[in-house]
């Protein structure tokens, strides 16, 4: 019994640590809910040709909003991070005056629907690389955030092989016709039997009436002997 007693004692020691440590996880669980967060998209690279103007997208979220929420977009320049352009978004509804540092660069999100992304003019291959789209909300105790895009500038875009694909949806197509043409030579195979069997039926009903006639059974038209008279 006084080993039990102890456990018991034990165990109440230990429920406000269990409950605070429940509390705690729960607080870190809708804060992680509630931080910045910095998006490139789906697709985080983008295969461009030399010369071409090209989009870098980039939109951030927070569940709690925004209050001048700071951002930039740097380029890793052979390890070293340059700065492409930077600014502060006050609010949601609010467009940011974007400081540029780069020549052909220009910032088109406007803050429409979060939207931070940046145009490229010109590119050449030196513009091909890693570029880092961060953020940092005051609002969530400058809660921070970064995504990262690679831009790839070539001579020419590869042609794609799609023998494969091809020869996929070839055999793809050839089954479903295939299984077409099978439910449809055994729907009209079982029209066929089905008006055969019809035929034999009535095949069996006339000759069954036949028979009858001919036995001089009832309802045949055999003429039956008259009774002699007696005298």
């Amino acid at each position: 019994m006084e080993v039990q007693w102890v456990g018991m004692e034990t165990l109440r020691q230990g429920a406000p640590n269990v409950a605070v440590t429940l509390v705690f996880t729960l607080l870190l669980g809708v804060w992680s809910a509630q931080a910045l967060e910095m998006s490139v998209g789906k697709i985080p690279f983008l295969e461009a040709v030399n010369g071409s103007t090209v989009m870098l997208p980039c939109t951030y979220a927070s569940c709690i909003g925004i209050k001048n929420l700071y951002f930039n977009w740097q380029f890793n320049d052979n390890g070293t991070m340059v700065k492409v352009c930077e600014s502060v978004i006050a609010t949601e509804t609010v467009t940011p005056d974007v400081s540029i540092y780069r020549e052909r660069v220009d910032f088109i999100g406007k803050n429409r629907e979060n939207n931070i992304s940046i145009l490229l003019w010109n590119i050449t291959f030196e513009d091909g690389g890693l570029y880092t789209c961060f953020g940092r909300n005051p609002k969530e105790k400058d809660k921070n955030h970064s995504a990262i895009f690679h831009l790839i500038v070539v001579d020419e875009l590869r042609v794609v092989d799609n023998t494969l694909t091809i020869i996929i949806a070839s055999a793809v197509g050839g089954a479903i016709a295939f299984l077409m043409g099978f439910m449809l030579l055994k729907n009209f195979t079982l029209f066929v039997l089905a008006k055969l069997e019809e035929k034999n039926k009535e095949c069996l009903v006339t000759s069954s009436g036949i028979d009858n006639t001919e036995n001089g059974l009832s309802g045949s038209k055999a003429d039956s002997k008259p009774t002699p008279k007696k005298k």
